[in-house]
């Protein structure tokens, strides 16, 4: 069995590692637990390197807390105009890494973002809606409920596995 860390308490990103995993590799029990660590960042980043830092620094303080055998973390920032995501999976050592698909942010989005506001809180204010973020996400409002943001985490999560589907290409 594979004990999988995931440096998030939000439901959204656990499912989405839940998922990821659960297709991946589907010859392994696998059991997904989800801890809140700080990122060590702003509450909304602002920039991918800045999104990047808090997926690393939440990866580490996840490492310093808990024993488990892959640690993953999810860390949503923006980059200009659009929004996405860094994923890093860590398991025997090895480091992967991807980014999310990136989606455009109406402009009275950014203006409020701009003001402060995270995008989570936003996209409620904006919509209508509660706790978005640990649902649908700003992708589910604005595709029309087509992807959610555990949906596109999925994704992007499989291309962090590849240095562990391939460990003999890294």
């Amino acid at each position: 069995m594979w004990t999988i860390a995931v440096a998030s308490a939000n439901p959204a990103k656990i499912n989405a590692v839940r998922q990821c995993f659960s297709v991946t590799f589907p010859d392994k029990t696998i059991q997904v637990t989800g801890y809140a660590v700080p990122s060590g960042v702003a509450a909304q980043p602002m920039c991918s390197d800045e999104t990047l830092l808090g997926a690393k620094n939440r990866i580490a303080a996840l490492k310093q807390q808990q024993q488990a055998d892959v640690y993953v973390s999810i860390e949503a920032g923006l980059d200009g105009d659009f929004t996405f995501a860094w994923m890093l999976v860590e398991h025997q050592g090895k480091l992967g890494m991807a980014r999310s698909a990136s989606l455009m942010l109406p402009p009275e989005a950014l203006d409020l973002i701009n003001q402060g506001m995270e995008l989570g809180d936003v996209m409620d204010r904006l919509f209508g809606t509660e706790n978005i973020k640990q649902a649908g996400g700003a992708i589910g409002l604005l595709t029309q409920n087509r992807l959610s943001r555990s949906s596109v985490y999925q994704q992007a999560l499989l291309l962090a596995l590849i240095p562990i589907l391939n460990p003999e290409w890294f």
